[in-house]
C-alpha cells in the first residue's frame, strides 16, 4: 500500500489529456467544478486519482482531490468535502477564494468507502488491463462507474468476468450472485441461457428465486415487487391480519393472477362482511372471477345500504356538508392545467363513481368523510371542470394521498400525479395546518 507522501503530481501528458477532454465537453464552464479520474501506480499499487477542474477568469485550474488505492483501506483527500448531497471543492490555495473554508485543508484521510465520486469522467481505463493481474478482467466491457468495486470483487470472484461478458455488468458486483456462481456451475449456465431476459432493474433475490423455482424471471420479479409494495403499504392492515404465513403468498399470487390490487380487494372484503358472508369459504375468499364478483357484491352492498333509515341518511348528508365546508380551503384553483375541488355531498361521490366506474360512491367513503377520517377530492381539467376525470382520497391524519385513480381504477398520467403530489399536496398540507391551529 502507498502513503500520502508517495502521491505524485499529475503527469504532464495526463494533464494535457484532461484539459483536451474538458475543453470538448464544457461549453461555458466558468465557475463550475468538474471531476475527472485517471489510473496510475503508486508503490506498485493501482491507484485511482480524482481531480477537480474549473475555469476562473479564462484561466484553467486542475488539481488532485481524492486518491483511492486498490488494496488501501484509506482514501486520501485534499480540499474537498461532502455536504447536502454534493461534493464541494475549496480553491483557496489557487487564490480563487479570498479566505479558506472548512473544505480547504492539506492531505488527510478517511475510510475508503467514502468519496467515490461517480460523476467523474474516466480518462485512461485501458491502463488497468496493461497490468498482468487485470489482463483478463473484461474491464473493457464493464459499463459501470465504480471500477475499483468491480476489480476488488474480481480478485475474489473470477466469475465477474463471466457476468460482464454475458452482458450482465449490473450484477457483476452483486456478492449474492457471485457467491452463487462460485458454488453452483448450473446457476452460471442458467444465467447465460437467460441473459437476454434479465433486466438491470430486477432484484438479485428474484433472479436466484427464479432459478431455484424454475419459473420465468419476470414473473418472479413482478411478484416480489408486488409483495414489497403490499408489505410496505400502511393501509392494508386488515388484509395483513387476514392473510398470514404461507397464505399471504397464495393471496398475493391470487391478486396478481386476477390483475387487481389490495385496495379493490379491501373494498370487496368490506362489502362481503357487511352482507354477512363467510370469508373463510374459498368461494368468497378467492372468487374465480374477482372483477365480476367484486361488482356483484358492491352492488348488493349498495342496495342494502340504501334501505337505511331516511333520518340517518339525512344526518349523514348534514355531517358531510359541514365537513366539506370546513375543509373547503384545501381546494386549489389557480392558473394551472388542473383544479382540485372537494366533494360537497355523498351524491357527488355516487356520481363520480358511476361515471369513472370505481367504488368511491359505494364503499363507505361518505361515512369516512363525515367522520373526518379521510376526504375525497376531484381532479378536473381546467377547461372541463364539471366532467369527472380523476378521484383522490386524502388522509387528514397522515397528511398524504391514500388513493388516486382515473376511469376504471387506472393510474392517472404522470402529469396529473406530479400536479397532485408536487403542487396540490404541499398546498393542502399547509392549508390544513391553519385549519387545525
Amino acid at each position: 500500500m502507498f502513503t500520502i507522501r508517495q502521491i505524485r503530481k499529475i503527469p504532464k501528458d495526463m494533464l494535457q489529456k484532461i484539459k483536451e477532454l474538458d475543453d470538448k465537453s464544457i461549453e461555458k464552464p466558468n465557475g463550475k467544478t468538474r471531476f475527472y479520474k485517471y489510473y496510475t501506480l503508486y508503490n506498485n499499487e493501482l491507484a485511482e486519482v480524482i481531480v477537480a477542474v474549473r475555469h476562473h477568469y479564462k484561466k484553467w485550474y486542475c488539481k488532485q482531490v481524492v486518491v483511492h488505492g486498490i488494496h488501501n483501506s484509506k482514501v486520501y483527500l485534499r480540499d474537498i468535502g461532502f455536504t447536502m448531497g454534493f461534493y464541494k471543492v475549496g480553491w483557496f490555495r489557487e487564490k480563487i477564494s479570498q479566505y479558506p473554508k472548512w473544505i480547504d485543508y492539506n492531505w488527510g484521510w478517511n475510510e475508503d468507502k467514502y468519496f467515490y465520486i461517480d460523476i467523474s469522467t474516466t480518462i485512461n481505463k485501458e491502463f488497468i488491463q496493461t497490468l498482468p493481474e487485470y489482463k483478463y478482467s473484461a474491464l473493457d466491457l464493464y459499463d459501470r462507474t465504480n471500477i475499483f468495486k468491480y476489480l476488488r470483487l474480481y480478485e475474489k470472484y473470477p466469475q465477474t468476468e463471466y457476468l460482464v461478458k454475458a452482458g450482465l455488468s449490473t450484477f457483476a458486483t452483486s456478492k449474492m450472485i457471485l457467491s452463487k456462481c462460485s458454488k453452483d456451475k448450473q446457476f452460471c449456465k442458467w444465467l447465460y441461457k437467460n441473459k437476454d431476459n434479465i433486466k438491470s432493474h430486477y432484484y438479485t433475490s428474484s433472479i436466484i428465486s427464479a432459478y431455484k423455482q424454475d419459473r420465468p424471471i419476470e414473473e418472479v420479479f413482478n411478484y416480489d415487487k408486488f409483495k414489497k409494495y403490499f408489505d410496505k403499504e400502511n393501509n392494508f392492515t386488515r388484509l395483513k391480519e387476514m392473510f398470514t404465513g404461507k397464505e399471504r403468498t397464495k393471496f398475493l399470487q391470487y391478486l396478481q393472477k386476477q390483475k387487481t390490487d389490495g385496495f379493490c380487494y379491501q373494498d370487496y372484503l368490506n362489502a362481503c362482511e357487511y352482507l354477512g358472508l363467510d370469508m373463510n369459504e374459498d368461494k368468497n375468499r378467492y372468487p374465480h372471477d374477482f372483477k365480476r364478483w367484486h361488482d356483484i357484491r358492491i352492488d348488493e352492498y349498495h342496495s342494502k345500504k340504501a334501505l337505511k333509515d331516511a333520518k340517518e341518511r339525512k344526518s349523514l348528508y348534514n355531517k358531510f356538508a359541514k365537513v366539506a365546508k370546513k375543509y373547503l380551503g384545501l381546494q386549489r384553483d389557480m392558473k394551472e392545467d388542473y383544479v382540485i375541488v372537494i366533494a360537497k355531498s355523498p351524491a357527488d361521490l355516487i356520481k363520480e363513481g358511476e361515471i369513472l366506474h370505481h367504488c368511491v360512491g359505494r364503499m363507505g367513503y361518505d361515512q369516512k368523510f363525515a367522520r373526518e377520517e379521510s376526504l375525497i377530492f376531484f381532479v378536473r381539467n381546467k377547461d372541463a371542470i364539471e366532467t369527472p376525470f380523476v378521484t383522490l382520497e386524502y388522509s387528514i391524519e397522515q397528511h398524504k394521498v391514500l388513493q388516486c385513480y382515473a376511469d376504471n381504477d387506472t393510474k392517472p398520467t404522470d402529469k396529473v400525479l406530479e400536479f397532485v403530489n408536487k403542487k396540490w399536496l404541499p398546498y393542502a398540507n399547509k392549508k390544513l395546518k391553519s385549519l387545525v391551529a
